[in-house]
């Protein structure tokens, strides 16, 4: 890791498949020291999609909340220049590009990436398209291997001198089947399989749960040298535990497109201010931010 990371960084988290009930029980001290947990809109129900959607800059948000970052109609954290309608409010970033990674790299950012789920498989086309645009991808091959993601990332990270850091992380061991490293139960045991019959709606619960504790452990590090940059924390979509007859994700359902979100900006955590003092004092909300990193 580099000595001192340029305060203009960006972290871009995603939980795959995550559940916004698991990450509101669970214990997870670091991710939920960021700032305050919202109920967020994912932008699709599966990988490929919400990730394309997020990479153009359409992060999970709440629509009906007129606040900066946390409603990207309303102003986003990562705003392609020329491309879709422009909201109410500030960007936190303006960039240009296919893709924000893009973007980011165009601006002189080291673009770093680590996705964990198929998707990102750079022996597909699918997988090109989402890690192309970074200047360093890893994929580790399997839904379990944070620890080598982290390594991976800490070691690329620790090769940049003084230019800002785009970093992502695509986290798999929230995704089905639901297994981290140690874990006491076997990883080729999926307790959520698409048209299942037998309700092991409890072993996703406690699975999920225990996977989301197992990276909020390891990823406390990476979390901590970003406090003071921007990071935005999320699950890419949700899944289903047998709620109407329907298992796992990849159709659009509540529980499917339901999701946590976490956004700090310049090290300041986003809130969502009181619907009844929303307009009055967002101005001077908006000014307690850091100056924006503007194109």
């Amino acid at each position: 890791m580099a000595k001192s990371l340029h305060p203009d960084s960006v972290l871009f988290v995603t939980l795959d498949s995550c559940r916004f009930d698991t990450f509101k029980r669970a214990n997870l001290p670091n991710m939920k020291a960021l700032g305050p947990l919202h109920r967020a809109t994912a932008p699709s129900y599966f990988t490929f999609a919400s990730h394309a959607a997020m990479f153009a800059g359409f992060t999970p948000g709440i629509a009906g909340l007129e606040t900066p970052f946390l409603n990207p109609k309303f102003s986003k954290v990562f705003k392609m220049v020329g491309i879709g309608s422009r909201g109410k409010g500030p960007e936190a970033f303006q960039l240009e590009g296919r893709t924000i990674i893009a973007g980011f790299r165009n601006k002189g950012y080291a673009t770093i990436g680590t996705g964990a789920t198929g998707w990102f498989n750079p022996n597909t086309q699918t997988g090109r398209y989402l890690g192309d645009d970074f200047d360093h991808f890893f994929y580790p091959g399997d839904t379990y291997s944070l620890r080598r993601q982290l390594a991976w990332l800490q070691e690329r990270l620790s090769e940049v001198a003084d230019q800002p850091v785009f970093a992502f992380i695509n986290v798999g061991e929230t995704h089905v089947p639901y297994y981290h490293e140690g874990a006491d139960w076997e990883v080729g045991d999926s307790p959520c399989v698409p048209f299942q019959k037998i309700d092991r709606s409890a072993d996703c619960k406690h699975r999920q749960q225990a996977c989301a504790e197992f990276v909020d452990r390891h990823i406390a590090d990476l979390l901590a040298e970003f406090q003071h940059a921007t990071i935005v924390l999320c699950a890419d979509h949700g899944d289903c535990w047998g709620e109407d007859g329907l298992w796992e994700h990849g159709f659009s359902h509540e529980m499917t497109l339901t999701v946590p979100l976490i956004v700090r900006v310049s090290g300041a955590p986003i809130e969502a201010p009181p619907a009844k003092t929303e307009s009055a004092g967002l101005g001077k909300w908006m000014a307690k931010l850091r100056p924006m990193n503007k194109a």
